[in-house]
């Protein structure tokens, strides 16, 4: 396995399927495909092709597998079906508004197409909101964004080397005149 993750090619989901219809265990399927066992097992649940019409046709199929992927994945691009949405939404950044705040925005006012302040983040750094530089609407300008986990700690609020002990006359008797209920 590399340190990047990569989908599952239609290849992968067929012989999964093959494996999975001739009851093949999914640690020997991980094995085989260089996978981790549990994005096997995901897989087989997540894109697991069930219709109540027809029972007997339950199972795990690649190529429906695929489909379901590719359909997913379409509909994380929201702000690129829906050009009214996409519109309200570049308005309200050129406005100064940031992602959080258009998306908490259109819960509160009950929108019936709304978006979350991720798939805004998405769509800035996207290849068509780099096209029309939507990244000089966000309040650090910021032309790359961050990946998650590399983030820099924050400073701590206080000096360590400022004590509780040493400070000044007045904030102590201030404190001792304060009724017993606000100390």
């Amino acid at each position: 396995m590399g340190a990047v993750y990569s989908q599952l090619s239609i290849e992968e989901r067929r012989r999964i399927e093959r494996w999975w219809h001739a009851k093949v265990p999914v640690r020997e399927m991980a094995r085989v495909l260089k996978r981790s066992k549990a994005t096997i097992h995901r897989e087989i649940k997540r894109n697991f092709f069930s219709d109540p019409c027809l029972p007997k046709c339950d199972g795990y199929y690649g190529a429906a597998a695929q489909l379901m992927t590719a359909d997913r994945r379409a509909r994380q691009r929201k702000l690129i079906r829906n050009p009214e949405l996409r519109k309200r939404v570049i308005e309200q950044l050129k406005n100064g508004w940031t992602p959080e705040q258009i998306g908490n925005r259109m819960i509160y006012e009950g929108a019936r197409q709304r978006v979350c302040q991720e798939t805004i983040y998405r769509y800035i750094y996207s290849k068509e909101g780099m096209a029309d530089e939507l990244w000089w609407y966000l309040p650090e300008h910021r032309k790359y964004r961050r990946p998650r986990r590399a983030r820099k700690r924050q400073a701590p609020k206080f000096d360590r080397d400022v004590s509780i002990l040493f400070r000044p006359d007045d904030v102590v008797t201030a404190g001792r005149n304060l009724p017993k209920t606000a100390v």
